[in-house]
């Protein structure tokens, strides 16, 4: 009897334990660069790749908390897609030219320059990377880190990684390897659409891989989070910043990897809405309609329900977005469980739907291909071939990503 009661007793101490560790603070790399590792940058000259994203537990914005310390001079600014506020629309350029923050120099990488030059580099010790991530190919953040990353081994500065997570997961790998061929700002190497990478794994298997054209001269340095694991549910990811404008909220960045594919074709993915890539829609559909195709296809996780919207400017967030001021049937998404929810297949069979139903009406434009990674989606979508038999073709390419992968994880 007492055996029994002492195990009952251990299973339940057990339990919460594991509870409490799945609910431990994440402390992201900004903050263990001050608290363990201010070695590091000790009486050096840095620049600094941020957003807004870039804060410390407390709220501290990772430049001031730099230029607190009496040790360090902080050189040198560098922004990302979107800009040091984070408040730019997507594509917009931007050329801060002689702004500055606190007698810092800004210096935009996406402008007239995508990678810093060895002007804007002269006189900095290390480079500190520091910007949270979506976890897609095609979020053009990992594409600024990719080309920070090769000036830094042109120049033979070394370069310090503050992690972040990947919020929408450590697991989850999934759709086409990107062609070579199709290399751009929003597809910089060849991964998958979700590569279930942190922002300083990510940089690892980039110089590890060899992908960066400089990987000989690159000294990088990632400082991890604590308490971050690949298998925490993504709810338990509290610390979450809005990255940009239209990825306003955790659970857009958990369908974006699927409803971003609509942005290359003609159909509006709710860009001039408060629900960009939530909802998506165009005057000719009918959402009732869409809704019952896709649920013959099994699509876990998520709940699907008909909406009405006219998209409209919004400042800093859309522009002469698609259907401007004209009503749109639509749909939008629910995330019932993030863990279940496979978002780059559910884009997959949204497009296979949409086209099956409104073939003549569906027009795909050239970024299209880009954002699949190759021309070979389109055309599958095109030619009718059922969702299963694209996902099937992935697999041979994933299976070789997922090996080289597997090498460069931390977590």
């Amino acid at each position: 009897m007492e055996k029994k009661f002492l195990y009952k007793h251990l299973i339940i101490l057990f339990v919460f334990l594991f509870s409490l560790k799945l609910n431990a603070q994440i402390i992201n790399g900004a903050d263990l660069l001050f608290s363990e590792n201010l070695n590091l940058i000790s009486g050096k000259k840095i620049g600094v790749v941020c957003n807004h994203t870039s804060l410390l537990s407390d709220g501290t914005h990772l430049v001031d908390a730099l230029l607190n310390q009496k040790n360090v001079s902080v050189k040198a600014i560098f922004t990302p897609e979107h800009g040091f506020k984070g408040s730019a629309e997507a594509g917009e350029l931007i050329d801060y030219k002689k702004n500055l923050y606190k007698k810092v120099p800004i210096i935009s990488l996406y402008g007239k320059d995508r990678k810093p030059s060895k002007e804007n580099l002269k006189d900095i010790d290390v480079l500190i990377f520091d910007i949270q991530d979506v976890g897609a190919r095609f979020y053009t953040y990992i594409s600024t880190m990719y080309y920070v990353l090769e000036a830094a081994g042109e120049n033979n500065i070394p370069v310090i990684i503050l992690d972040h997570p990947n919020p929408i997961g450590g697991n989850y790998v999934d759709g086409p390897v990107l062609d070579p061929n199709y290399k751009s700002f929003v597809g910089i190497a060849e991964i998958p659409i979700t590569h279930g990478m942190t922002i300083g794994e990510l940089a690892k298997y980039f110089i590890g891989e060899k992908i960066i054209s400089t990987w000989k001269n690159v000294s990088l340095n990632v400082i991890q989070c604590k308490n971050w694991k690949r298998e925490i549910p993504n709810q338990f990811y509290s610390n979450w910043n809005s990255p940009s404008p239209n990825i306003n909220s955790l659970e857009t960045a958990l369908v974006y990897p699927g409803t971003c594919l609509i942005e290359g074709t003609n159909l509006s993915e709710g860009r001039g809405t408060q629900y960009p890539f939530l909802q998506f829609g165009a005057p000719f559909l009918k959402s009732d309609e869409v809704i019952a195709k896709l649920k013959l296809l099994k699509i876990d996780g998520i709940e699907l329900n008909p909406v009405a919207f006219i998209p409209e400017n919004i400042d800093g967030m859309a522009t002469n977005p698609k259907f401007e001021s004209k009503k749109c049937a639509g749909i939008k998404i629910k995330i019932i469980d993030p863990v279940k929810f496979e978002p780059v297949k559910f884009g997959v069979k949204l497009l296979f739907v949409l086209h099956k139903l409104y073939r003549n009406k569906i027009k795909f434009n050239d970024s299209f291909d880009k954002l699949a990674g190759s021309y070979e989606l389109r055309n599958q979508i095109k030619n009718k071939i059922e969702p299963e038999e694209i996902f099937a073709g992935w697999q041979k390419e994933l299976l070789k990503f997922n090996k080289k992968r597997n090498q460069y994880l931390l977590y």
